[in-house]
């Protein structure tokens, strides 16, 4: 059971003060039927709720596929900057947060949810979640470097990186990337397991190049959508919600 303040709240009908204003002027029905009382219990899976007339389907967590464009910053809000929460003012569910976080001029796939448990197992260091960069960059890229970044490089830490999985571009073209056929030789995928701070960008300094283009291609079983324009978003299928679950153990 669940209050009706708090079933509105959690489907992002607004805040606590917001909705109660919503059930108090008449604009909540509960089976068909007015109600005024912020504090109703219902069961919110058989319950039908309706705001404004449109039918409410109960979901406490959401899941979203944000396709992050460079100059916004992945935080939750900011005083100065864009921040990728800006981007979904419109998405249902209540204290959205992105899992991890992309440096301000990197674009690519970010997951945005409210779900904790799961963004704690996918940001786990111990699980190990593979992440795959579009890395261009400044000078050429040799098999010397990739030799190393595939072995692990030194970036500074206690500890060198843990081995990379490293490839070429071999399509000619890609709907993400562009023209990659020029770009063959200065530019890389680049799978990591791990997320140290800036790690990318230091992994090529460490090997004598830098890093110019970054965009995150996947995360773990999640891949960034080919139809989602930068600054665009959309709700996980059920299929690539399964598929992370089983990744971290919670579909178990």
């Amino acid at each position: 059971m669940i209050r009706l303040d708090r079933f509105l709240c959690d489907m992002g009908i607004g805040s606590r003060s917001q909705v109660k204003s919503y059930i108090k002027k008449g604009q909540v029905t509960v089976n068909g039927q007015v109600c005024t009382q912020s504090d109703y219990k219902l069961d919110e899976c058989s319950t039908a709720v309706a705001f404004g007339g449109k039918e409410l389907h109960y979901q406490r967590f959401h899941y979203y596929m944000l396709h992050k464009p460079a100059g916004v910053i992945s935080a939750v809000t900011d005083r100065k900057e864009t921040t990728v929460l800006n981007l979904l003012r419109d998405a249902p569910g209540k204290e959205l947060f992105p899992v991890g976080r992309l440096d301000k001029d990197t674009e690519g796939l970010l997951l945005i949810t409210n779900d904790g448990k799961l963004a704690h197992e996918l940001l786990s260091p111990s699980r190990r979640i593979p992440k795959t960069y579009f890395v261009k960059t400044a000078q050429m890229v040799t098999e010397e470097m990739i030799h190393q970044l595939k072995e692990g490089v030194n970036i500074g830490n206690e500890k060198k990186t843990l081995p990379a999985c490293v490839s070429r571009p071999e399509e000619a073209s890609n709907p993400f990337l562009g023209d990659t056929e020029n770009l063959r030789d200065s530019s890389l995928f680049l799978t990591i397991v791990e997320g140290r701070f800036h790690q990318v960008k230091r992994m090529l300094r460490a090997v004598g190049n830098e890093v110019v283009y970054l965009k995150r291609m996947s995360m773990g079983t999640l891949k960034l959508d080919e139809g989602l324009k930068k600054g665009e978003y959309r709700a996980l299928s059920e299929e690539e919600l399964r598929q992370l679950r089983e990744l971290t153990g919670m579909g178990e």
